[in-house]
């Protein structure tokens, strides 16, 4: 029997093995899989961060190291402590129950806001008040109620307003009201609502550049028109008001089959890079912590939650976009072994910086927050 066909029965074995033991009694055992299963560049490490965070989905991180989560379908929202500080959380508050797929968390001078399907929550001072949050305020309320791409990743922009997109209710469609297909901005009281982008079917992931202040975000291409078209999408937006191309073109160049004749892809915003056929590349964030080589400064970690489509699995890991100045050189694999054989163990939703400069990787399906770290050689220790 070849190696690498040994070598991944091997580690699917191992992981039938940590997923059909309780959370607390396996640590160890997860923690000698993940670092046997999950493949990272030389130098890095990947550890358990935590493992009580079911259905672990969008991550916000606060100033003082509090993690919060959001949830799709368990309907809550966590906040993940390490109270030692020795890099691995000790404690797991649940914030929120009962809501409706509270994906996207956020963060504005220790005010924590919630995206539900149709509402923004506000819990103010929310780390004052960890084991009985204040009851949240209500926002805004008058999102679209659709079930279908509802969910919402959101942030706080340089402008100091909270970035909210607004998914297609379809695969495919081409809707009256101009808030669908959108990412959305509005003020911290929710006043102010404008149309940001257009054309952007289901973005679960954006940043800013760290430079430039431009806004990039990932974009999850439509299904049913083959194994490998259209791409998910890259996306740069250096300015209020440009349309992505939903539904009309994909990729950049691929006409849609039922609403792209009447609209040409030249007049559109193209993708600064396509990545793969249904990869469904979700959270993402450009690197600015010091913990890294200088190589992976300023470059964009993307987590691709994986395939669910395609006869042949493809993403579930966490890729490396580069750039040269707002050109996208490459894209790489960073942390790969979730798939195994065709079949997935783990789904990456969200990547989020700690202070140190090391890696959060929130997975969904294993309900658990990875920490990726790196090694510091004796010569970049003596510069």
């Amino acid at each position: 029997m070849k190696k690498s066909v040994l070598s991944s029965i091997v580690i699917l074995a191992l992981f039938i093995s940590w997923t059909a033991v309780p959370p607390m009694v396996s640590a160890g055992l997860k923690e000698r899989t993940l670092m046997t299963a999950v493949q990272l560049p030389a130098g890095f490490d990947i550890h358990l961060y935590t493992d009580q965070v079911p259905n672990a989905r969008s991550m916000a991180l606060s100033p003082s190291g509090t993690l919060f989560v959001g949830t799709r379908i368990e309907g809550k929202v966590y906040a993940v402590v390490d109270s030692n500080g020795d890099l691995q959380a000790d404690r797991v508050f649940t914030i929120a129950d009962g809501l409706t797929m509270p994906n996207g968390v956020a963060l504005w001078n220790g005010d924590l806001y919630v995206s539900e399907v149709h509402r923004i929550l506000r819990f103010r001072q929310i780390e004052a008040h960890l084991e009985k949050p204040l009851t949240p305020e209500i926002v805004f309320d008058d999102y679209p109620t659709d079930d279908h791409h509802g969910w919402k990743f959101i942030r706080f922009g340089p402008d100091g307003k909270l970035y909210v997109p607004v998914g297609a209710p379809c695969n495919v469609c081409l809707r009256d009201e101009p808030i669908y297909a959108s990412i959305t901005r509005i003020n911290r009281d929710g006043s102010g609502l404008e149309i940001y982008a257009r054309g952007v079917r289901n973005t679960v992931g954006f940043d800013w550049h760290p430079v430039s202040g431009d806004l990039w975000f990932t974009d999850n291409g439509r299904d049913w028109m083959g194994d490998d078209q259209p791409p998910d999408e890259l996306n740069r937006a250096t300015m209020p008001g440009l349309h992505f191309g939903f539904p009309h073109c994909h990729g950049g160049t691929l006409a849609d089959p039922q609403f792209g004749s009447s609209q040409s892809c030249e007049q559109f915003t193209p993708p600064a890079a396509a990545l793969g056929p249904h990869v469904a590349a979700l959270g993402m964030r450009f690197y600015v912590g010091r913990m890294f080589p200088d190589s992976y400064r300023g470059q964009i970690f993307i987590a691709e939650h994986g395939s669910w489509n395609r006869r042949e699995k493809i993403g579930y890991r966490v890729m490396v976009a580069r750039l040269r100045g707002d050109r996208v050189v490459s894209y790489e694999p960073f942390a790969t072994g979730w798939l195994v054989g065709g079949a997935a163990w783990g789904r990456p939703v969200d990547v989020e910086i700690m202070r140190d400069g090391s890696l959060l990787v929130s997975d969904d399906k294993n309900g658990v927050i990875y920490r990726i770290s790196y090694r510091q050689t004796q010569n970049q220790t003596q510069k």
